[in-house]
């Protein structure tokens, strides 16, 4: 490695991070109605997330807000309280000034857990109650080998699907099942084949180095799988072993990801970057272009949709356990947990509910928190940051308000030198170090949150 610092710390997609949230309201103070939250904000260009906990099986390394099986009628269940969170969010909204939705995404857990029948009504409580014209914006939904089949992906597709994301992580069975993915190459490719034959626009393919026993032989030959389907967009994670999950359970064994002492995990270190590099290298030479640490979109692909799906910005309303919702002064959300007893409590708890005109649990966000995560945000794109529109927005320079972090990001190679005071830009070797880079972007009140965070 270049640098001392390790780098695979976080993966940074939101901020500020969901350990960093708290119960809202207390002893002496209600919890915030919806249409105060959102009384001051813009409506003319909103985003929706639709969050579906559910799951056939529960890989390995997964620490997502999602739960295996939906016994006794629950997904209806779900649905209904889906159905009376979005009637009430819309009322919150009001109608003093127009509501348009510009991008929409339903994920999970597993958005195509739930049958054809129910993806109809899931698009219908989007576009009944919230107003969202999904054949009209970008809409991405994410699915798996086992539950992308026909009549749900005829669904999608007619409901006005512009992106599916398949989370296929290794084409080779043997490193599926060391992550604890139970699943075979040859459903993997009929599922794509599905995928292809429903003409969504475009397809991702999501894939994870760093597994035991991948080598670089074996890595090239799950992205030359990828290749042949020509997906429009790849994704390439690096394997995090996180506590309560599956392989965070297996920490007492040896081998990558296994917490068993400093010299496992430098070698696990560099055998990411290794892996990282070269699956970059080869997407490079096969006519993709970078757009963060983990995406890449095929040169003459369409852009159906924001880079990087992360749902980031102001004016995200999410709908569903695990979904979050931005306002320019408060991010909020249900309860979060990994452990699968704590995730059944929250999803019964949230079908049971008859008032949703209150935020929950969340992190009001001032001025200079505004700041950090339009700094990180951006700053974690390859094309950068416009100095120009941070100067727009916050009427001062990221130097000023952030020179030491960005001194420290120039001296070790980060930024795309020579440093202008007009673009900053990561360098090759920052985008390899994205995932060390974000985190020491957090606020120290924000670290304070998170490390106080119990794990549940």
């Amino acid at each position: 490695m270049t640098s001392a610092v390790r780098p695979y710390q976080s993966y940074v997609y939101a901020y500020p991070h969901k350990t960093a949230y708290r119960p809202l309201g207390g002893h002496r103070t209600e919890r915030p109605l919806l249409s105060e939250l959102w009384a001051g904000e813009r409506k003319d260009a909103l985003s929706l997330y639709v969050h579906i906990p559910f799951c056939e099986v529960r890989c390995g390394f997964c620490n997502l807000f999602t739960r295996i099986g939906a016994p006794g009628e629950l997904t209806t269940r779900y649905l209904d309280a889906l159905d009376r969170q979005a009637t009430a969010v819309r009322d919150a909204l009001g109608d003093e000034e127009p509501v348009r939705f510009a991008a929409a995404a339903f994920g999970g857990g597993t958005p195509t857990f739930l049958t054809a029948a129910e993806l109809e009504r899931l698009c219908d409580i989007a576009e009944k109650r919230m107003g969202a014209d999904l054949r009209s914006v970008p809409l991405s939904v994410e699915t798996s080998p086992s539950t992308a089949t026909a009549d749900r992906l005829a669904v999608l597709a007619e409901r006005g699907a512009t992106r599916v994301s398949i989370g296929v992580q290794s084409f080779v069975d043997d490193e599926a099942r060391a992550a604890v993915r139970p699943q075979r190459r040859a459903d993997v490719e009929a599922a794509l084949g599905r995928i292809r034959d429903a003409r969504i626009p475009v397809l991702n393919i999501d894939l994870i180095y760093g597994i035991d026993g991948q080598t670089e032989d074996t890595w090239r030959a799950s992205l030359d799988a990828a290749l042949a389907w020509r997906p429009e967009e790849l994704y390439l994670y690096p394997l995090y072993v996180r506590p309560l999950t599956g392989l965070g359970r297996l920490g007492d064994a040896t081998g990558p990801g296994a917490e068993a002492g400093a010299a496992s995990d430098a070698a696990w270190d560099e055998q990411r970057l290794r892996l990282y590099r070269a699956g970059r290298d080869h997407l490079l030479t096969h006519g993709y272009e970078q757009v963060s640490m983990r995406m890449f979109r095929r040169a003459d692909a369409p852009h159906e949709g924001p880079d990087d799906y992360a749902c980031q910005t102001d004016g995200m309303i999410g709908l569903g356990c695990g979904a979050r919702s931005y306002t320019s002064s408060l991010h909020y959300s249900f309860d979060y947990a990994v452990e699968m007893r704590e995730i059944r409590g929250i999803i019964d708890g949230f079908t049971a509910t008859e008032d949703f005109s209150r935020a929950e649990v969340g992190r009001y966000v001032d001025d200079g928190e505004a700041r950090r995560r339009h700094l990180l945000q951006s700053l974690l794109q390859a094309e950068g940051m416009d100095g120009s529109e941070y100067g727009a927005r916050f009427g001062t320079d990221p130097y000023v308000d952030f020179g030491a972090e960005l001194d420290r990001f120039a001296a070790r190679g980060w930024l795309d030198g020579p440093v202008s005071r007009g673009l900053l830009r990561l360098s090759p070797e920052g985008l390899a170090h994205s995932d060390a880079l974000g985190p020491e972007l957090f606020s120290p009140a924000v670290r304070a949150a998170m490390a106080a965070y119990e794990a549940k």
